[in-house]
């Protein structure tokens, strides 16, 4: 079954995002989309031709992670966008405050590892074993996620994410981030992981 980019057009005129780096971005996401059904059809056809012990399929098997996950992560990062409400009352706010102490702590906390030099993500993860939330950084797509934790707010911070419009105020940019960030949309994530 094939992957379908999502349709994100309703974040253009997001204040702090201009059109042009909105439309590189999705660009970008529909091309891991695409990588994601292409290499997944590649493998698909190598496994019923008897060639899984092959230097190509092991390649591409280490390389759905990254387009996988490359398309899954933009979609959790677009989908996290465009709220206008600050965190309301409930289940996430109230983890947020027992875990670090205050909202203030969690954003101060969430946006140095979104500051960190480098390319990759920060995630708001939920461990649902114990109900733990991470503020983590991940250098790339398919590496350093924590194992069993659900994605709850989604930060990109590859520079494709914010150098045209803000060249190398990645903490501008991130700014921006926070004031359009979804809150509902967190919260759903954060009540669905919990059932």
């Amino acid at each position: 079954m094939a992957y379908q980019a999502k349709n994100y057009s309703h974040l253009i005129g997001m204040e702090g995002f201009s059109k042009q780096l909105l439309e590189n971005h999705f660009t970008l996401y529909q091309g891991y989309v695409t990588n994601t059904n292409k290499v997944a059809d590649i493998l698909s056809q190598m496994l019923k031709d008897g060639k899984t012990g092959t230097p190509e399929y092991a390649e591409l098997k280490r390389r759905f992670g990254w387009e996988f996950n490359g398309m899954r992560l933009h979609e959790y990062y677009f989908d996290n966008l465009g709220g206008k409400d600050p965190l309301a009352k409930s289940n996430l706010s109230a983890a947020i405050e027992k875990q670090f102490g205050s909202y203030a702590n969690w954003e101060a906390d969430f946006k140095a590892a979104g500051s960190m030099r480098g390319i990759g993500w920060t995630l708001l993860y939920l461990d649902g074993s114990n109900g733990a939330l991470y503020n983590e950084w991940i250098n790339e797509h398919d590496m350093g996620h924590l194992a069993g934790c659900t994605p709850i707010v989604v930060l990109d911070v590859f520079e494709h994410a914010f150098m045209i419009d803000y060249g190398l105020k990645r903490g501008d940019y991130i700014a921006a981030f926070m004031k359009n960030l979804n809150w509902k949309e967190a919260a759903a994530r954060f009540d669905k992981a919990h059932k």
